[in-house]
């Protein structure tokens, strides 16, 4: 059986480019929604803990992080399967997504190793999220993710040199500059 193609016209040839740009800009701003949930979810939780730890005598401090982090994991896997999965997915959100599960799952193997032997992980979790946020800033050629990412390199270098009670406010300044406010500049920028 032979099937024949259809020839478009030029105007339609452009219709359909038109729609396919515009489709990956709402995807890429799509994009903004983990960037601000995990953000704030983390600073809250860089902040809280700091607080927790130096003005009280909690034995607990660092409950904020487990908390926190386990309400964006459920807040995530919803949002992925009520918005993603009724959309069609670009090459580059498929590359973003399976790249963020990657380093979702190195944020936590680092975190364990770390607290198994005793050492705050805020280092190597900066470190990782600038892989990330630099990663995503090029692929998606959005300069606050690029700067964002460049200035999680520099907090992460930065950390090793600051005593280990403000490393964790490090953190949540970083986390600020480098997922707060360039994700809410990727979701109101114009299409």
């Amino acid at each position: 059986m032979i099937t024949q193609e259809k020839s478009l016209t030029p105007q339609e040839s452009l219709q359909l480019i038109s729609e396919a740009i515009a489709m990956t800009k709402e995807n890429i701003k799509q994009n903004s929604f983990p960037f601000l949930l995990w953000g704030w979810l983390i600073s809250i939780a860089s902040f809280s803990f700091f607080f927790l730890h130096q003005y009280t005598s909690s034995k607990y401090y660092f409950l904020p992080f487990p908390f926190l982090a386990i309400i964006g994991i459920i807040t995530t896997i919803i949002y992925y399967r009520k918005n993603v999965s009724n959309t069609t997915i670009s090459y580059l959100s498929n590359f973003l997504y399976k790249m963020w599960m990657v380093l979702g799952l190195s944020f936590f193997t680092v975190v364990f190793i770390n607290v198994y032997q005793f050492n705050p992980p805020f280092t190597y979790t900066l470190l990782i999220a600038a892989i990330g946020t630099l990663v995503s800033g090029l692929v998606m050629k959005f300069q606050p993710l690029i700067i964002g990412g460049i200035l999680f390199f520099v907090a992460s270098v930065a950390s090793v040199f600051i005593a280990e009670d403000y490393k964790v406010l490090l953190h949540g300044v970083a986390i600020i500059f480098g997922y707060i406010i360039p994700g809410y500049l990727l979701k109101f920028t114009k299409s």
